[in-house]
């Protein structure tokens, strides 16, 4: 009889709000057996948080994955190797495995990497959609990310502004809140400031929404869930 080998999942546990999880990532958590969370250095698991908002979770084996925030590539590659490793383990041993992601699975995920490893190692993976950040910022907001059916859009990380402000269209720029004095700055420099807004941490207990971000101390921290949306110039 040939040997299980499990299913890595990539689950969307969506920006911050249980209620914005899909059907589909709420089933596959109840039926997958290990739940793997990123964990930050703190011990902090908040897409884990998130899902237990939906899913009953106690039973599952939960595997933390602690990932390298240095922007030292080889640093982060020894992370991410390791991380698959532990994946793997359980992959072998013929259960699935949902890793959980902040977002959607496909935009600036962690598990991409996970993915491209286990994939060469001949596991396989499965992507589950969810609601990006982005689009949750811009239903907080009130406002069309692109206003009707012909206007181009941007997404960038927050650190690429300077280089993306100046494309014809509407910009969205994620993950703003380290580069967020950079980020004014860029949008200062390109008259958008008022064009433009943010969300922070999105759908969670401490949401901060900013309308016009001509409004906004530069000197205040933002948190590294900032959302910024640029109507078009």
């Amino acid at each position: 009889m040939e040997k299980r080998i499990g299913t890595f999942y990539g689950v969307s546990v969506g920006p911050g709000d249980p209620e914005l999880m899909t059907l589909q990532a709420v089933r596959r958590l109840e039926n997958c057996p290990v739940i793997a969370a990123p964990q930050t250095p703190k011990g902090g698991m908040l897409a884990l948080d998130i899902a237990k908002g939906a899913v009953e979770l106690s039973g599952k084996t939960i595997l933390p994955l602690r990932f390298a925030m240095s922007l030292d590539p080889a640093v982060q590659k020894a992370a991410h190797i390791e991380a698959a490793r532990a994946v793997k383990e359980y992959l072998d041993a013929g259960q699935d495995v949902a890793m959980l992601n902040l977002g959607d699975v496909s935009v600036y995920a962690t598990f991409g990497y996970l993915q491209e490893i286990l994939e060469a190692e001949g596991c396989k993976t499965v992507m589950l959609p969810g609601v990006t950040s982005f689009c949750a910022a811009a239903a907080r907001l009130g406002q069309s990310l692109t206003g009707g059916m012909e206007q181009k859009l941007t997404i960038a990380p927050g650190r690429c502004a300077a280089e993306v402000l100046a494309a014809p269209g509407a910009k969205v720029l994620m993950k703003s809140g380290r580069q967020l004095p950079e980020t004014l700055a860029a949008l200062a420099d390109a008259g958008l400031l008022s064009r433009s807004a943010m969300v922070c941490n999105c759908g969670l207990p401490n949401e901060e929404v900013w309308p016009d971000l001509a409004d906004y101390d530069p000197a205040r921290s933002a948190g590294y869930f900032a959302t910024i949306l640029v109507k078009e110039g």
